[in-house]
């Protein structure tokens, strides 16, 4: 095979797909940032978003592994040597809340959205996370949003690599010349994602004939496009349900297609100010409107710290209360 013809390939790729994505995601010239972790997956896209834009590189440091602070520096000296115009290291403490792979991921886009100064953030996750993230989804029961994956846009979010297996990162990586830092988190076994990685998605591909990482990113697609129609639906129908004080008003609710209602449920959890609720926490709330039998309230993780948020029926009435955690 012919040697330029070879490596030209990965790159030229990459170089398509992150331009096609701007042009239908972003404003024209628009300065943007990567996150950039030193792997593969964020160091091929940083190389390519240089070559068409002003990048800034961010870096987070989260200072879980010895060395850190040593491949943070490294991946800020890549990042400038692949062209872009700013490289910044974030250094940051992760909590333990919710476990340690939450705590890390809630520092670390804290971190980058106090920094992004405005512009839109690029993030590496490629069709292999998208296939990883549907997995995780499917064995929590976590319902259908979470079956949908991660989303291309999510403004301050642009995920450009949904498309691209991780293969092509790495051969990307390989033509520019640089090596990629490779997590040893990526590949520890007490991780959950880890081990979809290593051993169940192998297991699938071998059992199923190949293509399952292709075809839970398709899953994804066609749940998010539904997801986005219900969603809608569940919009136009809240004025309706809505009450003075911020209650529901239960006959209204009732009035609704079952998914429409438990969307509408879930945004008014959110407006006040529950943390995520899950779908599992939903459908309890959704049973104080169809099968109400005097039951009591659903506690919801708040936003707040060390405050919850109780969902609750009060006559004709779903009611949201705060109280402290404890109680």
């Amino acid at each position: 095979m012919d040697r330029s013809g070879a490596l030209a390939a990965p790159l030229a790729t990459l170089r398509t797909t992150v331009r096609r994505f701007a042009a239908a995601w972003l404003a024209p010239a628009e300065h943007w940032c990567v996150a950039l972790s030193g792997g593969p997956d964020s160091l091929a896209l940083t190389a390519v978003a240089a070559r068409l834009r002003p990048t800034t590189a961010l870096i987070v440091d989260h200072r879980l592994q010895p060395g850190s602070a040593q491949v943070a520096a490294t991946a800020r000296a890549q990042a400038l040597a692949l062209g872009c115009v700013d490289a910044r290291v974030l250094t940051v403490t992760v909590g333990t809340g919710g476990g340690p792979e939450a705590a890390a991921r809630r520092a670390r886009y804290t971190a980058l959205q106090t920094a992004r100064d405005g512009a839109p953030v690029l993030l590496g996750h490629t069709l292999d996370d998208q296939a990883e993230t549907v997995l995780l989804g499917l064995g929590r029961g976590s319902g259908p949003r979470s079956l949908a994956g991660m989303r291309p846009c999510d403004p301050p979010w642009h995920r450009p690599l949904l498309a691209v297996r991780r293969a092509l990162t790495h051969a990307a990586c390989a033509e520019l010349g640089v090596a990629p830092w490779s997590d040893p988190h990526n590949t520890d076994r007490r991780f959950t994602r880890a081990r979809l990685r290593a051993e169940v998605l192998p297991l699938l591909e071998e059992v199923l004939g190949g293509g399952v990482a292709e075809a839970l990113a398709r899953t994804a697609t066609a749940l998010r496009e539904d997801t986005a129609v219900l969603d809608a639906l569940a919009e136009a129908a809240r004025p309706a349900a809505d009450v003075d004080g911020g209650a529901l008003a239960v006959a209204a609710l009732a009035a609704l297609a079952g998914p429409v209602r438990r969307r509408v449920i879930r945004r008014w959890l959110l407006d006040g100010g529950a943390g995520g609720p899950s779908d599992h926490q939903i459908r309890r709330i959704d049973a104080l409107v169809t099968d109400w039998r005097g039951q009591g309230g659903v506690a919801i993780g708040s936003a707040l710290t060390r405050r919850r948020l109780v969902a609750a029926r009060r006559d004709a009435l779903l009611v949201l209360r705060s109280e402290p955690v404890g109680r």
